[in-house]
């Protein structure tokens, strides 16, 4: 083999090693929690630094942490139908002034600086008709009676 190919070689193993390291890194972080909101009777809106990037790792971060969630934040607070929406947002750079088109104010918060960039990255919602829901960027997971998970397929 050439000295060339070698080097190729190498270069290739190496870059692949790179974005592994990575990829697990990204996997592995944990998920800070830093504030919880709650707009209405079943909504409520979770502040987070960081969030696992497959939809697999969400749900199972989810099953994992839940009961926790619920000891430590009290949520999700279903409302008298048992329905609830729980959505979860990268905090990015903290709170600002509503200011720009399209952030998400509180209202449990004093103004001005009570809003977040919208950058959701996980929803679950639960209702008697649907179950339970999971929403991510490719589309949407519903756990059975049980406990399978199964994607539903866009239309």
């Amino acid at each position: 083999m050439k000295l060339k190919n070698k080097k190729i070689i190498a270069l290739l193993f190496l870059t692949g090693c790179v974005l592994l390291s990575y990829w697990l890194w990204l996997s592995l972080r944990p998920v800070d929690i830093i504030a919880v909101h709650h707009r209405s009777s079943g909504f409520s809106d979770v502040l987070v630094t960081t969030f696992p990037p497959t939809d697999k790792g969400k749900i199972k971060w989810w099953l994992k942490n839940k009961d926790m969630i619920k000891d430590r934040y009290d949520i999700p607070k279903p409302d008298k139908d048992g329905y609830f929406y729980l959505t979860f947002w990268l905090f990015g750079e903290g709170y600002k002034e509503e200011g720009k088109y399209d952030r998400l104010c509180f209202k449990d918060m004093k103004k001005p600086v009570n809003c977040i960039e919208k950058d959701r990255v996980f929803s679950i919602s639960s209702s008697k008709n649907r179950g339970l829901i999971f929403t991510v960027d490719d589309g949407e997971y519903r756990m059975g009676k049980d406990g399978k998970i199964v994607k539903f397929k866009k239309e």
